[in-house]
């Protein structure tokens, strides 16, 4: 799964990525996108390491992309950020980065710290960009769909509802206000709408703010919104696990920000874990909610999912209280699940198969 940080000039978008990586951040100013696999945390596969003590242990993970910062002061940057929102579009999520932190040695947006400002700024120039991308599309519609071709029908039905999104947009509409089904979701899906993406929001606090709570107002209605210190959770990615707790307590922080940024990702994805444990490895694997068990098996091996008997399944709750599998079979909890069964988080499941 890919996730795209996006946010204006100097708001600490790649002092984030190395908080959540551990990895050194990006030179200021670069205009590289710049990528990196993040784990995400899963106090359960700790757990179960333990016990299993398996081979080796596979968090899920977390593609993250940094890209450069926006600026839309001039016709150059809105130009650039156009290109660099193109280059977004095939991303799962968006995490936009806002600055709250006040630092004189940093220039900052606009001449001034204004977070709820800069989101609302960067949500409407994302809108506008999905309507140049409209517009773009009713034109070469308008022009083809007059021809008796196999996709007439499809094409008809596909400029009625384009031009329903760009009266929508243009009254300060989201797009998602004009899609009524999963007909008219197939018809504009391969056009990639930046604004009908899911959306994080992480407020980028400075050290003197940590017990302050930012209000972003009615620019963050219905988005998960988070507050971290990025450069003082980028030192902390920095230490060993002993010296990082020390820093922690110091702090009086509880867990790293970075764990809630990225366990928020991915909740944010509608994602959830199903679990495979043994001695040769214990093992994340990110599902859809919803998924069903014949599904869930196919993430695995194709041959599990045509070959499909049976789930075994045992949820991971069940196993931390009784102990052991054993125990678990003896109190009745471990089940065996059909083709349909929709998998559950935590939910641990041994595939049955014949190939």
């Amino acid at each position: 799964m890919k996730v795209a940080l996006i946010g204006l000039m100097q708001s600490g978008k790649s002092t984030v990525l190395s908080a959540i990586s551990g990895k050194e951040p990006a030179a200021m100013g670069s205009t590289d996108i710049h990528e990196q696999m993040v784990s995400v945390p899963d106090d359960r596969l700790d757990w179960l390491t333990g016990l299993y003590q398996p081979k080796k242990t596979v968090h899920a993970t977390v593609d993250c992309m940094d890209m450069p910062g926006i600026s839309f002061t001039d016709d150059h940057g809105r130009s650039a950020a156009r290109k660099f929102f193109n280059d977004a579009r095939t991303v799962e999520m968006f995490v936009v980065v806002v600055r709250a932190f006040d630092n004189p040695s940093v220039a900052a947006y606009r001449g001034s710290v204004n977070p709820a400002r800069d989101l609302e700024e960067l949500k409407t120039e994302m809108l506008l960009a999905d309507l140049e991308l409209v517009a773009t599309r009713i034109e070469r519609l308008e022009k083809s769909v007059h021809k008796p071709t196999k996709t007439q029908a499809r094409e008809k039905a596909e400029l009625e509802l384009q031009l329903k999104l760009q009266e929508a947009i243009e009254s300060e509409k989201p797009i998602s206000s004009v899609i009524q089904n999963d007909l008219q979701m197939d018809l504009i899906k391969p056009l990639n709408f930046l604004t009908l993406k899911p959306m994080m929001v992480v407020v980028n606090i400075g050290e003197d703010q940590l017990e302050e709570t930012i209000d972003l107002g009615a620019a963050a209605e219905g988005l998960k919104v988070i507050q971290m210190c990025a450069s003082l959770e980028s030192e902390l990615a920095q230490l060993d696990a002993e010296s990082r707790d020390e820093f922690m307590a110091d702090m009086g922080l509880t867990e790293p920000a970075s764990k809630k940024f990225v366990q928020s990702c991915y909740s944010t994805l509608g994602l959830i874990s199903f679990l495979t444990v043994g001695k040769d490895e214990v093992r994340a694997w990110p599902i859809e909610k919803g998924t069903t068990a014949l599904d869930a098996a196919g993430k695995i091996h194709s041959d599990i999912k045509r070959g499909f008997i049976r789930a075994e399944t045992m949820a991971y709750d069940d196993l931390k209280d009784l102990g052991d599998e054993k125990a678990v079979k003896a109190a009745g909890k471990m089940r065996l699940e059909g083709k349909t069964y929709v998998v559950a988080d935590g939910d641990i499941i041994n595939f049955r198969f014949n190939v």
